[in-house]
């Protein structure tokens, strides 16, 4: 494992790497510090290749130890050319990601794996987390996999769908009356009461690196070449970020051909607090989220500023995407490339 231990990403205090996901400092948020040159030495295009097909090729970029035996392993997901979606955007060349290929049928199967393995590590044996749907689904499954129990918190006016693709796999689901914000705080709390591995929250410093596997996969796939650009829904703005930062680590070790893509991202009118930032300039400020973007219905975005940063740094933008686009734009999608998405990817749709 080459983390060896985490930094503020604010002050740069340095901690260990235990169950902790905010400095102690100043509260900002923790990443892993790893020895990038003991990982030029061993790490190489051929070596990654080598590896299995899931987001454990990349173990030797992650902040946990790979698992001997990996079971329901999510990543290496297709990428698939969208000739027709190009043609009617002006686009010369336009990529699908498709993780609905995930075990779940979300890109949160990524992160939770990083963070169950990592839940595994410090001998948590209970999964968590606050969720909008989707990652609920994926700790439940994930939990199931490993032999843990799960407990989630969703709101209570979850949609029934998503509701049952969490609650087929056994977990404790806490219906909690408000919206995801209220059911973040939540989880914060607990977490400081409770012996759980809360994804999230005391987990969320290693949970959020496994999104840079997107970033790790889509250059390998086209051939260890960079993409223009990437367009990414925005939630909390973590995905985004670390995207971002999945790019630039490639870039650093010398295992990719071409420039930093710009980084534009999409958020739905409803909940908007990280695109309202960017187009005015300003800090992120809670909204009340109001969105049938349910998925990214965010409404205080830990990484929002972070997010807007990215933004700024690779010449890429946030935009907003107005709430009656977004089942269009679902339509759109699936009538020029096949692909059936969520609202999440209508906004993404919408911010291209």
């Amino acid at each position: 494992m080459p983390a060896r231990s985490l930094r503020c990403r604010v002050c740069a205090t340095e901690h260990d790497l235990g169950p902790t996901g905010t400095c102690t400092n100043c509260f900002g948020p923790l990443d892993p510090v790893y020895d990038w040159d003991a990982i030029r030495r061993s790490v190489s295009r051929a070596s990654i290749e080598a590896g299995p097909p899931s987001i454990w090729r990349y173990a030797d970029l992650l902040p946990v130890e790979a698992p001997q035996e990996a079971r329901l392993a999510p990543g290496l997901t297709p990428l698939v050319p969208s000739p027709i979606l190009a043609q009617e955007l002006g686009i010369g060349e336009l990529w699908l990601k498709l993780d609905t290929a995930n075990p779940t049928h979300s890109f949160k199967d990524r992160v939770v794996a990083v963070a169950a393995r990592k839940a595994q590590e410090l001998g948590f044996e209970t999964l968590s987390c606050s969720s909008t749907g989707n990652l609920a689904g994926a700790v439940a499954a994930r939990a199931a996999a490993e032999g843990l129990q799960a407990a989630v918190f969703v709101p209570a006016d979850l949609e029934p769908e998503k509701l049952a693709a969490a609650a087929v796999y056994g977990p404790r689901i806490y219906a909690v009356n408000g919206t995801y914000d209220h059911c973040s705080r939540l989880s914060i709390e607990l977490s400081f009461e409770l012996p759980w591995g809360f994804v999230n929250v005391n987990l969320r410093s290693y949970y959020a690196e496994g999104s840079k596997t997107l970033a790790y996969e889509v250059a390998e796939q086209l051939g260890w070449e960079t993409p223009d650009a990437v367009v990414i829904p925005i939630a909390s703005g973590a995905l985004y970020h670390k995207v971002g930062q999945g790019f630039n680590e490639l870039l650093s070790l010398g295992l990719v051909d071409g420039a930093a893509p710009r980084l534009f991202g999409g958020q739905a009118k409803g909940c908007e607090p990280v695109a309202l930032a960017f187009r005015e300039g300003s800090r992120v400020a809670p909204v009340r989220p109001e969105s049938i973007a349910r998925s990214l219905a965010i409404g205080n975005p830990a990484d929002g500023d972070f997010a807007v940063a990215t933004a700024h740094a690779t010449g890429g933008a946030i935009y907003t995407v107005a709430e009656d686009q977004i089942g269009e734009n679902m339509a759109h999608l699936a009538a020029s490339t096949g692909v059936f998405g969520e609202t999440a990817a209508g906004v993404t749709l919408g911010a291209l």
